[in-house]
């Protein structure tokens, strides 16, 4: 079935696709109507300011929709917790551009239209033999989306979703179609993909492919917190990708999950203890009090890299669901003195927290990437639905690691001052001046972008 999606694929280049003229009307229409009602975000806790949504199915619909609005801002999978994809006068959702382009497999890329989701890409690259070389904790995502905000999964060798792509194509503001690519654009592509929306509005990304693997997924319990101190690099780097789940207390890390890549088709003996960790014998969710029939398998079977990279299952509902999020990067170097000065919060942190995740990315040159020229360890922060009380503790736990150069996740909860953040990227003023090329009246620029880079 899948082979037949892409031979269908090629012929539709090779010989056209053509729309009648009725069809044509009746799509533009739709496109033009506003919906009427205003949309929310993925978790619920915002309602985006207007209810003036397009809903484009064609290149050319997303060109005619920027041209007549004078403020504009995309959506993707809407699983953004602060405004950064909110605009008061125009929305623009890319919902219906959802199907694969291309799969070059010379070059080992896939070009995907922008509402295409990490889920539903994976299993049709799969069937071809091909992988992503790494994935979020949730496949439920859209990859343009992901990659604007640079986005990640975890592992301390991979780099976070934006950096497998290599070409885009967007929409700037004056309606004009531009490509970009990292064979020709250089330097000036590294400030392109990760635009937080300013750029234009994206429709069409390509990504870099790596053969498909399988993979394993084991989780151990109870890990000290005192094992990080002398062996946080050796922990990270022991899987593919490895993420340590904690509810800050007693100083404990409850969780260890580790995603490794399969040799074969048999999984093999399981170590029974790590660094004071014992291996778990039933699967877990990693909100323990949930039922792991959502999750990702575990225990050590050989799964499909897409049913293991991920921590949830693209079909059910990720997460805890009604939830905030917030995310903090600091470089490598800082993670357990970083650790050790969040935990100190401890008493303030856990009443109000679902699951803490720390994880590993490396290093890139992507400008506005949290992990331009450094190695990082992120600490994630999954907040029960108390707004107030969540809006309290931020400033404290960003104080707390004010002093390790903080980064916060682009499309993440945060308080952080302007000045403090922009001091943050080296490379902004050539970013805002790539803004000014292609944007230069602020069409895309919203109160987010105003507040945190202008």
């Amino acid at each position: 079935m899948v082979k037949k999606v892409f031979v269908s694929l090629a012929l539709a280049f090779a010989g056209g696709v053509v729309v009648s003229k009725i069809m044509a009307a009746r799509r533009q229409a739709k496109e033009a109507a506003p919906t009427g009602e205003k949309l929310t975000n993925w978790a619920g806790n915002l309602t985006y300011s207007t209810p003036q949504i397009f809903f484009p199915a064609t290149v050319e619909e997303v060109r005619s929709i920027v041209k007549r609005c004078a403020k504009l801002r995309a959506l993707g999978s809407r699983h953004s917790f602060n405004t950064i994809a909110d605009s008061e006068e125009n929305l623009i959702s890319l919902q219906n551009l959802n199907k694969v382009v291309a799969l070059d497999k010379k070059a080992q890329t896939v070009t995907v239209e922008a509402g295409m989701r990490y889920g539903e890409l994976a299993e049709l690259l799969h069937e071809e033999g091909y992988a992503l070389p790494n994935m979020a904790s949730l496949p439920h995502i859209t990859v343009v989306g992901a990659c604007a905000t640079a986005t990640h999964g975890s592992g301390i060798q991979n780099g976070n979703l934006a950096t497998s792509v290599s070409a885009l194509e967007f929409v700037n503001a004056a309606g004009e179609l531009v490509t970009m690519s990292r064979k020709e654009d250089g330097d000036v592509f590294k400030g392109a993909v990760v635009a937080l929306g300013g750029l234009g509005v994206v429709t069409k990304i390509t990504l870099d492919l790596v053969p498909a693997f399988n993979m394993t997924q084991v989780v151990y319990r109870n890990l000290p917190m005192r094992a990080l101190k002398d062996h946080f690099e050796e922990i990270m780097s022991v899987g593919y990708s490895v993420s340590l789940f904690t509810h800050w207390q007693d100083q404990n890390i409850n969780q260890v999950w580790i995603k490794s890549k399969a040799e074969g088709k048999v999984s093999g003996t399981l170590t029974p203890e790590f660094f004071g960790a014992t291996l778990a014998t039933l699967k877990l969710h990693p909100i323990e009090d949930q039922s792991p029939v959502n999750a990702t398998d575990q225990l050590g079977e050989v799964g499909r890299w897409y049913e293991r990279l991920p921590h949830f299952k693209m079909g059910f509902k990720p997460s805890a669901g009604a939830e905030l999020q917030s995310e903090y990067f600091v470089p490598f170097r800082y993670a357990y003195e970083a650790m050790t000065a969040i935990e100190s919060l401890h008493q303030q942190i856990a009443p109000h927290l679902f699951v803490s995740e720390i994880r590993a990315i490396q290093a890139d040159d992507l400008w506005l990437s949290p992990q331009y020229k450094q190695t990082t360890v992120a600490f994630h922060f999954t907040w029960k639905q108390d707004v107030a009380a969540v809006m309290q503790l931020l400033p404290l736990l960003e104080e707390k690691l004010e002093p390790f150069e903080v980064r916060p996740h682009w499309g993440k909860l945060f308080t952080m001052a302007p000045k403090a953040l922009q001091a943050r990227y080296e490379r902004l003023e050539d970013f805002k001046q790539l803004l000014q090329q292609h944007d230069p009246e602020g069409k895309f620029r919203n109160k987010f972008l105003a507040h945190y880079l202008y």
